[in-house]
């Protein structure tokens, strides 16, 4: 017989993070913990709002489940008892790791993937002045990121690209709007981007208005975040995107992740590994999703003030395993 418990933890952030939705100072997850034959299971998520999501959302979704769990309900199961979302990745993350305990296999083994020895990250640099975030920028190249993702919202586009650009001549960028464009002026903008040499866009318009993107030839990749949850999204977006965000906390867990990875592979669409701000517990549980992805944005926790203990070992623009 298995017993399951759940609770909302805040996790003060260094730094404001600050995306074109506005501004976060802590990291509001839920945890699982799952025990069963003596060995505990542990797995984390990150309500989002703009998912219709709320630490009280979640935690009445896993009061729902509880029993079931408790009678054990597998990961197959909760495809079913569950829609995809932060409840189901903390419950499915949780049983990914009870697993691991049970059989005395690692996460890499369970899943199949083959563990590198360094993850190879995006750093984040957040909305701020033209002038902070070329310094921030610069910044992050001198502690050793090779990548940056770069947050905007519909204002300053080209300066503050121009100024991180100027800041950083040599380095690899990708952009994330959040959805704050609009489909007029779209195909300039892209073009922008292209001409300095960003390497890749993300979500540039509002999921349910992205059937702008069929109507011009793409000058960089667009990946598909907020467009892109499980593999029931994969053919509206065909035409639109090259690439798919795949983050726990929209498909529900690995278990959904890892097959939406393969179909958006199949169908030719890139993969991106993203998360959102999180302990190190989230991203261990998505690290096997990372050998198959072309960019991998996991710096969650590398915006606490603290992360939990013990925590993987981050450095800046990378993760040593």
């Amino acid at each position: 017989m298995r017993s399951m418990r759940f609770y909302p933890e805040a996790w003060p952030l260094h730094t404001a993070f600050v995306i074109a939705r506005g501004s976060r100072t802590q990291a509001k997850v839920v945890v699982v913990e799952i025990e069963q034959q003596g060995k505990r299971g542990v797995g984390e998520c990150t309500p989002y709002p703009h998912y219709g999501e709320s630490e009280t959302s979640v935690m009445e979704q896993l009061a729902g489940v509880s029993q079931a769990i408790t009678q054990g309900a597998s990961r197959q199961d909760l495809l079913q008892l569950m829609p995809a979302g932060a409840a189901r990745n903390a419950v499915d993350s949780a049983l990914w790791d009870l697993e691991c305990s049970l059989t005395g296999q690692d996460l890499w083994q369970l899943s199949g993937a083959v563990a590198p020895q360094r993850v190879v990250m995006a750093q984040t640099v957040s909305i701020g002045t033209p002038e902070a975030m070329a310094f921030a920028a610069r910044e992050l190249e001198q502690q050793g990121a090779t990548l940056l993702k770069i947050k905007l919202d519909n204002h300053l586009i080209s300066e503050r690209l121009v100024a991180i650009r100027a800041a950083v001549p040599q380095m690899t960028l990708i952009v994330d709007a959040n959805e704050s464009w609009q489909g007029e002026g779209l195909a300039a903008r892209c073009q922008l981007l292209a001409d300095l040499g960003i390497a890749m866009l993300e979500q540039p318009l509002p999921a349910a208005e992205d059937s702008a993107l069929e109507h011009f030839i793409h000058p960089l990749p667009i990946c598909a975040d907020e467009s892109c949850h499980t593999r029931d999204d994969l053919a509206q977006l065909m035409g639109r995107y090259q690439m798919v965000n795949i983050k726990l906390d929209k498909t529900g867990g690995l278990t959904e992740g890892l097959r939406l990875a393969v179909q958006a592979r199949a169908l030719g669409f890139d993969i991106m590994l993203g998360c959102m701000l999180c302990t190190s517990r989230a991203i261990a549980a998505a690290l096997p999703l990372v050998p198959g992805a072309r960019f991998v944005d996991l710096d969650g926790p590398t915006w606490l003030a603290k992360d939990v203990e013990p925590g993987l070992a981050f450095e800046c623009g990378a993760i040593e395993l």
